[in-house]
């Protein structure tokens, strides 16, 4: 099993462009499943020590891709915010199969605007925008990623940048 986990801050494109990686592959012919990992931890409340529900979106991860390989898939692709070297071991563990990591960056103002089409309400597109820089500052320092695409451009562009890179890493060795 290969798998490619699209991360980078809110307001990026991650799940955009996973689907477009996910049309790529069908377009090849590639058996494959796409995966929002938000949507594997949304649930509320969440546990006061696990605001993201990252315990429960790994257990529904496991379960997921277990029957996505179970139907005979031979790539996943996932899009979700990965913040350290620690949970990227645990996404590994889960998917059972090697991990390629491609961080989408994308400049603020390119952010908010996308962030903005989205939060409607002030409070919640300044905390939207907030986390955005948050995360962004965390990838500076976490290194969790393989690789970098920019996400400023169009999808399709993006895209292919990210397949293009993922194969490259595929045939390195795994260190």
């Amino acid at each position: 099993m290969k798998a490619l986990l699209i991360t980078g801050p809110v307001g990026v494109g991650k799940t955009t462009v996973a689907e477009a990686v996910g049309d790529r592959l069908a377009e090849a012919g590639v058996p494959h499943a796409v995966i929002d990992l938000d949507w594997l931890s949304a649930c509320w409340p969440p546990p006061a020590d696990d605001p993201f529900h990252f315990e429960l979106q790994l257990r529904n991860l496991s379960a997921v891709a277990r029957n996505y390989i179970e139907a005979g898939v031979h790539r996943i692709v996932l899009a979700g915010v990965v913040e350290s070297r620690e949970d990227r071991a645990r996404y590994a563990s889960v998917i059972g199969g090697r991990l390629t990591v491609c961080r989408l960056k994308a400049n603020p103002p390119v952010i908010r605007e996308r962030l903005a089409r989205r939060h409607h309400g002030e409070a919640d597109l300044r905390w939207h925008v907030e986390r955005a820089a948050e995360l962004e500052a965390l990838f500076t320092s976490a290194r969790v990623e393989d690789y970098v695409v920019p996400a400023d451009q169009p999808v399709v562009e993006v895209a292919q940048d990210v397949i293009s890179w993922w194969l490259t890493v595929e045939r390195s060795p795994v260190s």
